[in-house]
């Protein structure tokens, strides 16, 4: 008789369980999610010196405008001898007012550009459209605080010194506290000018950094 063992069936091979697709999901879940365009450091800083230029502004005006002072500056020569007051104030100036109406334009601007840059902080894709605006707008705005600096320091100068030449005398040794006031107000504005121009310098590079080379 045959052998029965060659009668038994092969044994099938076993089989194997296909490779579960869990670790795909678990991986896709451990990773981070994707950050946002990166926030630009320039925007911030823009922010700072516009904010800046506001309060230099805002100084600038309120202590301008609170320069004023009275002052005995004699009597009368004849009877009652009434004693003769004059007061100094910052509208006795054509340039102290055009200070005064420059920087309050300068405070104005500042306020709604530092609001245009926080939209840009908060949403970072700042356009090279607005960036060059601001360049346009900031070297007009420094030219117009810059103007009214010179005019106030003209005029103290005037008030400190005075000019021999046409004998104009100097009034800042009985008007002080006038004095005091048009000074401080004036070196104000310098600082405001000087924001200015770091504001125009860096619109200038922001711009030239997303110009495609």
């Amino acid at each position: 008789m045959a052998s029965t063992t060659d009668d038994k069936p092969a044994p099938e091979p076993e089989k194997v369980a296909p490779p579960t697709e869990k670790a795909a999901p678990e991986m896709e879940k451990a990773a981070p999610p994707p950050e946002g365009p990166p926030r630009d450091r320039f925007v911030v800083v823009d922010v700072f010196l516009r904010l800046l230029l506001f309060a230099c502004s805002v100084v600038a005006v309120v202590v301008m405008v609170t320069s004023k002072q009275t002052k005995m500056l004699g009597r009368l020569p004849v009877a009652p001898f009434s004693p003769v007051f004059k007061q100094a104030k910052f509208n006795h100036s054509p340039a102290l007012i055009y200070f005064v109406a420059a920087l309050s334009v300068a405070g104005l601007y500042s306020l709604i550009t530092a609001a245009v840059s926080f939209l840009a902080l908060l949403k970072p894709s700042c356009s090279t459209k607005m960036i060059a605006h601001f360049v346009i707008f900031d070297v007009l705005m420094l030219g117009i605080v810059a103007a009214a600096a010179g005019t106030a320091g003209g005029v103290a100068y005037i008030g400190y010194k005075g000019n021999s030449h046409v004998m104009w005398n100097k009034v800042c040794n009985v008007y002080d506290m006038f004095c005091h006031h048009v000074a401080a107000s004036h070196g104000v504005s310098l600082v405001a000018s000087v924001v200015l121009v770091l504001l125009v310098i860096l619109s200038v590079y922001s711009l030239s950094k997303k110009i495609p080379k």
